[in-house]
């Protein structure tokens, strides 16, 4: 397995699958991100997002959060400072994670793909599909409690299904290994939709009764 530095694993599927698990292994859960991160996803070069991003973005948050949030990948801000949710969808996710009586290093934050789209177009189906074995390490790694899941992108590739639409999609829970997903508008869509965002500050109650069930 490469060592910190050199280009990751670019062999067939069973290989990557093979890294995936050695790092999902690792007992402790802050390690197996760091393994992950850098000795699977590494300098990745798997997908045609590689050719223009500068960096990858992996993830952020507390390796054992409760609450893990998913978007669909980062866009330039993001790309310049190697972070998800920086940007000003960044800023309003970080309002609704204060909303909810938390702060952004108790939760973890991630994308579909790790690396920006050009023009920040939604990642491609076969890019998503590429990225995604690395989300879902992720996830078997932190197991958080709750799964918010940002936008359509971040939905169809965790319910591995399409969705008609957010608005119905939101009235919903899914699942994921065993995870509760609760679907809710992308920051971004807030930005140009304003009154988009009671509904997501109902679908975050949600959440938040979700998290005080024991």
């Amino acid at each position: 397995m490469p060592t910190s530095g050199q280009q990751p694993l670019l062999g067939s599927a069973a290989e990557d699958a093979s890294a995936i698990q050695a790092a999902v292994a690792v007992a402790d859960p802050e390690q197996a991100l760091e393994t992950l991160a850098r000795d699977v996803v590494g300098e990745c070069r798997r997908c045609r997002l590689c050719q223009a991003r500068s960096r990858v973005v992996f993830g952020v948050g507390d390796p054992r959060a409760e609450l893990m949030f998913v978007g669909e990948g980062p866009g330039a801000d993001e790309d310049r400072q190697g972070e998800p949710f920086v940007g000003r969808a960044g800023q309003l996710l970080d309002k609704i994670i204060a909303a909810m009586g938390l702060t952004r290093p108790e939760v973890y934050i991630g994308n579909v793909v790790k690396c920006r789209p050009p023009e920040n177009r939604a990642p491609m189906p076969d890019e998503a599909a590429t990225c995604m074995p690395f989300l879902a390490a992720q996830i078997a790694i932190i197991r958080p409690r709750v799964i918010v899941a940002l936008g359509r992108v971040a939905v169809e590739a965790l319910i591995g299904d399409a969705v008609r639409s957010m608005s119905s999609a939101r009235q919903r829970w899914f699942d994921f290994d065993g995870i509760p997903i609760k679907p809710t508008y992308h920051p971004a869509y807030l930005l140009r939709n304003p009154a988009a965002k009671r509904p997501v500050w109902d679908d975050m109650q949600e959440v938040m009764s979700r998290l005080a069930e024991r």
